[in-house]
């Protein structure tokens, strides 16, 4: 069902989301730790000028095409991507499994403020989730001592919401003192789910073009958005190598 497709050394795996969380449900009853990472050319790029950070991306054990951009450039390098996986969806995906099954979710990040509203609207949405604890993400990741107390919720599911590189460091340092579990970084999901964000319009969605709505909503963006004629520019430099191969 599954195969990987690369993108400037990163692994993609290859599957729908629907294909994608079924894979993640059965993992998460047989309690294998599950280190699982939504990429879009954003972190791409991070990873190719920042060695550890690639590093840690390849010992993901599962690696979501997060970005139009990703699915496009799978594509122009004649290795076509299923479809786009946007973190947030696989976020809703994994909610709605421990919503129907009683799972144990544990959120860290964001603004305390936005997590306790974020919280509110999870008991709403989805209550039989089983809330295994929260901590806003204003604390020093490198703090054992909060590590140690996620671990204690004994959670199968653990959202970490403190954007890249942060969030994947944190959650391979969790993932390596605990037995079971899923861990994935939400970047700025709890701002949504809080109702502190809005998400892009429908038509937005449906267009790939949610990266100039953001870039409206908030021109800071400006040069984070700069990456993506660089991340094009080495998908073709990618694509010419493999022509002379």
């Amino acid at each position: 069902m599954n195969n990987k497709v690369t993108i400037l050394g990163i692994p993609f795996d290859n599957m729908t989301r629907k294909e994608f969380l079924s894979v993640l449900y059965k993992r998460m009853e047989d309690k294998e730790k599950t280190f699982l990472v939504t990429a879009n050319p954003e972190i791409v790029m991070f990873a190719k000028s920042n060695e550890d950070y690639f590093k840690l991306l390849l010992e993901a054990d599962f690696i979501a095409p997060d970005g139009i951009g990703v699915v496009r450039a799978a594509k122009t390098l004649n290795t076509p991507i299923k479809e786009r996986v946007p973190g947030f969806e696989l976020m809703l995906g994994l909610l709605e499994l421990a919503n129907m099954e009683g799972k144990r979710v544990y959120f860290i990040g964001a603004k305390e403020d936005v997590l306790n509203l974020t919280i509110e609207n999870v008991k709403k949405e989805w209550p039989h989730i089983e809330i295994a604890g929260y901590h806003h993400g204003y604390f020093d990741h490198d703090d054992p001592e909060k590590i140690q107390m996620v671990k204690e919720a004994n959670a199968d599911i653990v959202l970490v919401a403190f954007g890249f590189p942060r969030q994947e460091e944190w959650i391979k340092k969790y993932l390596n003192e605990v037995e079971h579990g899923i861990a994935v970084g939400v970047g700025g999901s709890f701002d949504v789910i809080s109702g502190k964000t809005k998400r892009a319009p429908f038509l937005v969605q449906r267009f790939h073009v949610e990266w100039l709505y953001r870039l409206i909503k908030q021109p800071s963006r400006y040069k984070r958005m700069s990456v993506l004629p660089l991340f094009l520019r080495e998908i073709y430099k990618q694509k010419k190598r493999k022509s002379e191969i």
